[in-house]
């Protein structure tokens, strides 16, 4: 008998670690097929001072961007996310930053401090990124023109790559 209960132990272990070996592999971290295709979760928010949805985005490929001051990897993209809103504006397409401070003050600063050319929402509640499900920062969606989850990305990305600019051109080329 206790040979069986180690066997059964060591198996258990294999098991637990064989799984968290596959949530830790960055194909099921970053694509996440069991979302792609799903329709964006909608939410409403304000950007200055003017009240809208994320179902209002309809025909605009969004990225939406869960982000916190006190991140940072969410610091260390910033700059990133900047040139490609810059890069993908003219072709219907956006970045749209969901801050999760509860620190209305800080989130001021570091908008002006970084030079945030994005719009941005601050939901100090959390309720937005928790119906995602976001647990992590940063964590971002690509929701294309038609409203459904086209990838999914955790961690900081480095948004303004040849590889990532190829994606976006792909993406924005769909109709």
């Amino acid at each position: 008998m206790p040979l069986m209960r180690r066997v059964v132990g060591w198996t258990g272990v294999a098991i637990a670690a064989g799984i968290l070996v596959l949530f830790a592999m960055p194909s099921y971290r970053q694509g996440e097929a069991s979302i792609a295709g799903k329709p964006a979760q909608d939410f409403p928010f304000a950007v200055s001072g003017k009240a809208e949805r994320l179902s209002d985005l309809k025909g605009k490929v969004v990225v939406l961007n869960f982000w916190a001051t006190w991140c940072p990897p969410c610091v260390e993209e910033t700059p990133a996310l900047n040139r490609l809103q810059k890069y993908i504006d003219s072709r219907n397409g956006m970045v749209l930053g969901v801050s999760v401070d509860e620190d209305g003050a800080a989130y001021d600063k570091f908008l002006k401090d970084q030079a945030v050319v994005f719009p941005t929402y601050r939901d100090s509640t959390k309720k937005s990124a928790g119906d995602y499900g976001t647990s992590m920062y940063p964590e971002t969606y690509v929701i294309d023109r038609h409203g459904k989850i086209a990838r999914k990305f955790v961690g900081a990305q480095q948004w303004d790559s040849p590889e990532m600019l190829a994606y976006f051109d792909a993406i924005l080329g769909q109709t």
